[in-house]
């Protein structure tokens, strides 16, 4: 059965917490690439960050629906949820607009799990991390579709 460490690729494009928006954009053009694991010094899977979470910053912030009853105003939907949508939208930063919770996979895990993950939770490529999470590699949709067509898949 294939593993993740099989079709994995390691020659790795990450950024750290503190890299600009530009910086980032410029690497997505480049590279071709379309997420982007983001590490610390000593190479912990710290988020990830993808095309989407820069363009959600062209995106319209929706204001909450608020009332107001005896001078308390009630929001009628998260407050938490704004300010998280307002730190993407106006964020110089990857740590601004990153994903730190973060979905990943380990070297020995099967290519149908992995599959299974990136359909069901719709992400184009997940991080793989060693037992103290320390970033190994990425298994991208096409690293799957690849060894497909190779004839791995059995």
């Amino acid at each position: 059965m294939i593993k993740a460490k099989d079709i994995m690729s390691t020659d790795l494009i990450t950024v750290n917490q503190g890299t600009d928006i530009k910086t980032l954009s410029k690497i997505f053009i480049d590279k071709k690439i379309n997420s982007v694991p983001v590490v610390d010094d000593e190479g912990k899977l710290m988020g990830i960050v993808s095309e989407t979470d820069i363009v959600y910053q062209d995106a319209s912030l929706h204001i909450p629906t608020v009332f107001t009853i005896f001078d308390s105003i009630f929001y009628l939907q998260s407050s938490k949820h704004f300010k998280d949508d307002l730190k993407k939208i106006t964020g110089s930063k990857v740590k601004d607009i990153m994903t730190d919770k973060v979905v990943s996979v380990k070297e020995d895990d099967s290519i149908y799990d992995i599959a299974t993950i990136i359909t069901e939770k719709k992400f184009y490529s997940i991080p793989v991390v060693d037992d103290n999470n320390n970033l190994k590699g990425i298994v991208s949709r096409f690293d799957i579709i690849k060894s497909m067509m190779s004839g791995n898949q059995k």
